[in-house]
């Protein structure tokens, strides 16, 4: 259906050449365009009513009292399912300290929140198919666990804002979800606004470096990206994606250009990886809770074990 209303607007109606560049960016641009746009508000909706049933009370519940190894995967395997985007990081945070969960699982459920992005995996297995989402969750649990392990080796309390213990306390407290039917309804779609509106312009410029890069990139220029044995392509993969875009959605389009032009799968995972769970919105986000030395050693953390992920799907592939 999308593929076809693009088609119809590029080709037929603007009377583009498919075989042009410009015919063939404007082409993915309209199609990805109409087809993320309609699937965000669809899956943003549904994740805001699941969230009125799964509060995060309820997951700092779960994992609270388990014995650690328990807990981290718990926490891990909760963050991939549930609908938490990075603004809700702060008050998870609080809540998870409050309740004394180890700050080592802690920030195991705040890299796998972000990274197995719910709308994000719903829209790569309509975008480039069930075994590239299969192996982006796969890697995303492993850096999640592995990174929040590696985290508590360094006792990252020492690193956290004082006011946050002050919340044991009882000094803030977070706004309830009214659960009546209107009352779920009114904050699904509060969330699609909000988050739509937050992202929307990111989102576009993702699909606008991916209908560029789908339309205009010569194959030449992308030859060393290719390569399963070119380590630094992976590292550089890494580094770009920090600062490029501020959500795992707006990547996509960008990811499916760079796989159809024959970029390595690490490569292009690696890429999607930073970008989700390094994100600059996201650092900003956790710095009201963690100070600058506790921030630089996550994102060290997960660069390095981002890049790992990066060289062996490229071996394997």
């Amino acid at each position: 259906m999308f593929e076809q209303f693009a088609h119809w607007l590029v080709y037929q109606l603007g009377g583009l050449s498919p075989a042009s560049q410009l015919g063939s960016a404007l082409h993915f641009w309209v199609m990805d365009t109409t087809k993320i746009f309609i699937m965000l508000v669809i899956v943003i909706y549904l994740m805001g009513l699941f969230r009125t049933l799964l509060s995060p009370e309820r997951v700092r519940n779960v994992i609270q009292g388990r014995s650690k190894t328990l807990a981290r995967i718990l926490a891990v395997t909760l963050g991939a399912v549930t609908p938490f985007c990075s603004c809700s990081s702060v008050p998870l945070f609080i809540g998870f300290v409050e309740a004394g969960i180890p700050l080592g699982i802690t920030f195991s459920f705040l890299i796998a929140s972000p990274m197995i992005n719910e709308v994000a995996v719903v829209l790569l297995i309509g975008l480039i198919g069930w075994q590239l989402t299969a192996l982006y969750v796969t890697a995303g649990l492993t850096v999640a666990y592995v990174g929040g392990i590696a985290m508590e080796r360094f006792h990252p309390e020492k690193w956290v804002e004082a006011y946050v213990w002050q919340i044991q306390m009882g000094e803030i407290v977070q706004p309830a979800i009214d659960t009546s039917l209107r009352g779920r309804h009114a904050f699904a779609v509060s969330q699609v606004t909000e988050i739509v509106g937050r992202i929307w312009l990111w989102v576009l410029i993702g699909i606008s470096a991916g209908a560029l890069f789908h339309g205009y990139v010569p194959q030449t220029w992308i030859a060393s990206l290719s390569e399963r044995d070119n380590f630094l392509a992976v590292p550089m993969a890494v580094m770009l994606g920090i600062p490029l875009y501020s959500n795992a959605v707006g990547v996509i389009p960008l990811a499916e250009a760079m796989l159809a032009k024959g970029v390595a799968l690490g490569t292009t995972l690696a890429f999607m990886m930073s970008i989700a769970a390094i994100s600059l919105p996201e650092l900003l986000i956790l710095r009201k809770v963690i100070r600058v030395p506790g921030l630089l050693l996550f994102v060290a953390v997960l660069m390095v074990a981002i890049t790992l992920v990066g060289w062996l799907f490229n071996l394997l592939n």
